[in-house]
């Protein structure tokens, strides 16, 4: 995938080139920590997730990317919400532009084993009160803060 850069309620941002739906899942373990990955292009801490790809569902892609990315194996248990802030895009280096366009389930494991990618430098479940020392991104935060929230109904954005 090479470097990218994100850009959030930036004026000078790039015009967005395309629109890629991808699906990522927030994983709660029993003690109530939340599954997280430390990216490797950026270094920010997130959600396990990616692009959808032809010939899959987005629920299908994000139990796919989160095994890839994590090694465990989930099943999605809900939706948390719908995230495609136009004033949300990522910047790669071969020139594409993407507008946000993701869709966040809830999961919670059904197997594997927890390990790093090659997309990772770390890979663990953490609490949502340590979480404020760590980089993430204002948009993954946002998720946190929907799932703290305890919403009775998906987010719509």
């Amino acid at each position: 995938m090479g470097s990218r850069r994100d850009y959030y309620r930036d004026p000078n941002a790039p015009k967005a080139n395309s629109l890629v739906p991808g699906g990522s899942v927030l994983v709660v373990d029993s003690a109530g920590r939340i599954l997280m990955q430390r990216r490797g292009d950026s270094g920010n801490w997130s959600l396990p997730g990616g692009v959808m790809e032809i010939g899959e569902t987005l629920e299908e892609c994000a139990v796919r990317e989160t095994k890839e990315e994590t090694g465990l194996d989930i099943e999605i248990t809900g939706l948390l919400g719908i995230y495609t802030d136009p004033s949300h895009v990522i910047e790669y280096s071969d020139g594409e532009v993407r507008q946000e366009f993701a869709v966040t389930y809830y999961g919670r494991v059904t197997g594997g084993v927890l390990r790093v990618s090659n997309e990772s430098t770390e890979v663990r479940f953490i609490r949502i009160k340590e979480m404020s020392e760590l980089p993430i991104h204002p948009t993954v935060r946002l998720r946190l803060e929907h799932y703290a929230d305890q919403r009775d109904t998906p987010y719509l954005g």
